[in-house]
């Protein structure tokens, strides 16, 4: 079986006082400018944990850490690829630090409500799929989530 299209891929949902963080960036398929979460594929050997961690980083500015995931999200993308995307929670419970993109491809950061987030274009279902996720529970505890087992120490 060909495994080349399929993706494993984490995304950060970042929550402050009822409103989410979003970046704006190009789609790399239609060209168009999309919302999205901080998101990005999980490198190797990278676990799930850092993986979202530095994406969030990398395309925001902010280091934090996760504090529960919602699962995860399947979609067969308009490129024919299929991804695995596996949704983390990052809630704040004092206004984040000031952050700016990092990662060039990110034009711009968008703190938004759930109703905001309605009327913009999205990278994909998946990103609004997120918010309702997050706003119906439950939040996942990454006690959930094991450790990375490396083959090599057991030697």
């Amino acid at each position: 079986m060909d495994r080349s299209g399929l993706h494993l891929t984490v995304a950060a949902v970042v929550h402050f006082n009822q409103q989410f963080l979003f970046v704006e960036e190009r789609d790399k398929f239609s060209g168009k400018l999309v919302y999205n979460q901080p998101a990005g594929h999980v490198e190797a050997g990278e676990d799930l944990l850092q993986a979202v961690s530095r994406e969030l980083l990398e395309e925001t500015g902010l280091n934090l850490t996760p504090t529960g995931w919602l699962g995860i999200s399947q979609l067969h993308a308009a490129n024919g690829e299929f991804y695995f995307r596996i949704n983390f929670v990052f809630e704040l419970a004092t206004a984040p630090m000031p952050h700016q993109p990092q990662d060039p491809d990110i034009l711009a950061l968008h703190w938004l409500t759930a109703r905001e987030l309605a009327d913009k274009p999205l990278r994909s279902q998946l990103v609004a799929d997120a918010i309702h996720n997050f706003q119906t529970g439950p939040v996942l505890s990454l006690d959930l989530i094991r450790p990375l087992v490396s083959m090599f120490n057991n030697r």
